[in-house]
């Protein structure tokens, strides 16, 4: 009886055993389970943090680009007005020898009006005056010639055309000639 009871006890510690690691199976997949949804949702929400990043980046560009097109919208028609406000200039410098002061004040008005209406859509004057160096960022050197005067080796001689910018960008040069 004793061995029965030995085989029946042995019979049992393996039942137990066998029991034991079929629980500790199921706690490991369980566990498993549980650490791969973890890693899922971690997964996901790494994805998602990703995605709303990348939209917020291409909110920001599509903006900074719809900026950038709307201060940029007139510069070819700004740029085909130009020739016509140099006109102007010179017609004023040639009204102003008649002598007639109505038709002067005339096209001053009418010049003033152009010129403030090109300012209003974001149209300035490139500062470029005789005397001040050159600088090739600037301006444009058409010529050089021989300086009339030892100060203005090296500097804006004369100012042929005026230069304009929109906004920070250039978008027509001055024209001068540099002394030698």
């Amino acid at each position: 009886m004793s061995t029965e009871n030995t085989e029946i006890d042995k019979e049992m510690d393996e039942a137990t055993v066998e029991n034991t690691a079929s629980q500790e199976q199921a706690v490991a997949e369980e566990l498993s389970v549980e650490e791969q949804l973890a890693k899922d949702l971690a997964d996901e929400k790494d994805k998602h943090l990703r995605l709303f990043a990348e939209f917020e980046n291409y909110k920001r560009r599509t903006s900074k680009e719809r900026i950038e097109l709307f201060k940029t919208a007139n510069q070819e028609v700004l740029l085909a007005m130009l020739p016509v406000l140099d006109d102007f200039d010179r017609a004023l410098v040639e009204i102003a020898k008649s002598g007639d002061e109505t038709l002067t004040k005339g096209v001053e008005l009418i010049h003033e009006k152009l010129k403030s209406t090109l300012s209003s859509k974001g149209l300035e004057l490139v500062d470029v005056k005789v005397g001040d160096a050159f600088n090739a960022d600037f301006a444009e050197a058409i010529t050089q010639i021989p300086a009339p005067s030892p100060k203005l080796k090296g500097k804006i001689v004369d100012v042929l055309e005026k230069g304009y910018k929109l906004g920070d960008k250039i978008i027509r040069y001055p024209k001068v000639v540099i002394g030698q």
